[in-house]
C-alpha cells in the first residue's frame, strides 16, 4: 500500500510511517518492504533520510529530495531546533511531568553509553479492574514525550529505566502487560507514535509543523478508556 504523504514539495517529503516497517534493507532482515524503497517507487525519485524511526515506531518521518536538503534539515536536529513530540502508552501512573536524564547506547547496548535526555508530561491515566501483574487492578498512562537527544530506542529505554515500560515493546517492555493488551484490545504493536514534527523549511525558512494521522489502535484505546 502507498505510504501516506503529509507534505511534499520539490525539496522535502514528509510521510506517516506505519508501525512494523523498516527504514531500509538490512542483511539480517527477511523483510521485503521498506520505507526508502517504497517511497522512492511511490513518488518516482530518490529520497534521502533526515532522521529515523525504528521499525516498531509509527508517525511523522521526513526526507530530503536531494542530499543537500537532507543535510540542511539534519543540521536542525543536531542543533536542537526541531520540535519532536511523541505519544506513548506506559505501564503504571507516570508522574504529571518530568525528565529522564540517563545515558543510552546507540549500538544495541554494546556501544559506549551517550548522554540522553527525555522530557515528558502525562496527558491521561486509567485504572482497569484486571490483575495483570501482582496487583488486583492495573494502571496505565497516556504520555506526551519530547526527546531532547536522539539515540536509538531512547524513549523505550528511558521509560524502562523509570519502570514505566511502554505497551507493546517486545524488547524493553513487560511481557505480561503486552499480552494483556493483545488479548483484551487486539494491540499487536508498540504504542509509540511520532505525533508531531516541527522544522524550518530549508529554502523558504517557513516553520512547518506536521501531525501524525489517526491510527486505529490509538482510537480503539481512547474509546475503551474514555480519553
Amino acid at each position: 500500500m502507498p505510504l501516506p504523504i503529509l507534505y511534499q514539495d520539490e525539496h522535502l517529503v514528509v510521510i506517516h510511517k506505519p508501525s512494523g516497517l523498516l527504514m531500509h534493507r538490512s542483511p539480517i532482515s527477511r523483510d521485503r518492504v521498506f520505507v526508502l524503497q517504497t517511497l522512492r517507487d511511490q513518488i518516482g525519485r530518490r529520497v534521502y533520510p533526515i532522521h529515523r524511526l525504528d521499525r516498531a515506531t509509527s508517525g511523522v518521518l521526513a526526507f530530503g529530495l536531494t542530499p543537500e536538503m537532507a543535510r540542511a534539515v539534519a543540521g536542525q536536529f543536531e542543533s536542537h531546533r526541531v520540535e519532536k513530540r511523541y505519544r506513548a502508552l506506559a505501564r503504571g501512573w507516570v508522574a504529571a511531568s518530568g525528565e529522564i536524564d540517563h545515558p543510552v547506547s546507540d549500538d544495541a547496548g554494546r556501544g559506549t553509553p551517550q548522554p540522553a535526555l527525555t522530557r515528558y508530561r502525562r496527558l491521561a491515566r486509567v485504572e482497569l479492574p484486571y490483575a495483570v501483574d501482582r496487583y488486583p487492578s492495573s494502571r496505565y498512562s497516556l504520555v506526551e514525550v519530547c526527546p531532547v537527544t536522539g539515540h536509538r530506542q531512547q524513549i523505550r529505554r528511558h521509560f524502562k529505566h523509570i519502570s514505566h515500560h511502554l505497551i507493546g515493546d517486545t524488547t524493553h517492555g513487560n511481557g505480561r502487560h503486552n499480552r494483556f493488551f493483545r488479548e483484551r484490545y487486539g494491540i499487536h504493536r508498540l504504542m509509540l507514535t511520532a505525533q508531531r514534527l516541527c522544522l524550518d523549511h530549508p529554502v523558504s525558512g517557513e516553520r512547518l509543523c506536521l501531525e501524525a494521522l489517526p491510527e486505529p489502535e490509538w482510537e480503539r484505546l481512547f474509546a475503551a478508556f474514555g480519553w
